[in-house]
């Protein structure tokens, strides 16, 4: 017999404020929405050929919110369908870098990764000669000054270099309650 169970979430985590890499406001202005608030995230890991079956997210509380989903390393095919099963999807390439946002009716529909493809480019090798000027100014304000001279250290990147060289790292990141009710 099945049995419903749904996700349990603490209120405020570290993640889910993006605590020590960039403010709450400047993602929100950065991200086009200005009331969303982090408060869950889910990494997902798939090595070359793997997939991910075709689900929806009705279980899930808000659907109003928007999910960000950020991409790194290997290419994924992407589905997103319908409601039902019946009408075909439509493919997309999930790239290196790419951000797939996801809200209301598409948290819905039937959505999938069949595949994970190999990457023609590896762009999260590519450094600026001088990342500070390409940044400017703000990464001061918006970004912790000790992480940014860290992660502008190539031999930071390397262990990562390794592991996405022949897999995908996917995050997603979203809002699990209404705004005017923070809990279950």
């Amino acid at each position: 017999m099945f049995k419903q169970t749904f996700k349990h979430y603490k209120k405020k985590s570290p993640l889910s404020d993006l605590h020590g890499v960039i403010d709450l406001d400047t993602y929100q202005e950065n991200v086009g929405f200005p009331s969303f608030i982090p408060q869950a995230a889910i990494i997902n890991y798939y090595p070359i050929g793997t997939s991910l079956s075709g689900h929806t997210d009705h279980s899930e509380m808000n659907h109003e919110a928007p999910l960000f989903s950020y991409s790194f390393g290997q290419t994924a095919i992407f589905l997103i369908g319908h409601r039902s099963l019946e009408e075909e999807p439509s493919a997309l390439y999930l790239r290196s870098g790419d951000v797939l946002v996801m809200s209301k009716e598409s948290r819905l529909c039937y959505h999938a990764v069949p595949r994970i493809l190999k990457a023609f480019e590896d762009p999260w090798n590519n450094f600026f000669s001088n990342p500070q000027e390409k940044i400017g100014d703000t990464f001061t304000t918006s970004m912790n000054l000790a992480l940014f001279e860290q992660v502008n250290d190539e031999l930071f990147w390397k262990p990562f270099d390794c592991y996405v060289s022949d897999c995908r790292i996917n995050i997603n990141i979203r809002q699990v309650y209404h705004s005017d009710n923070m809990c279950l």
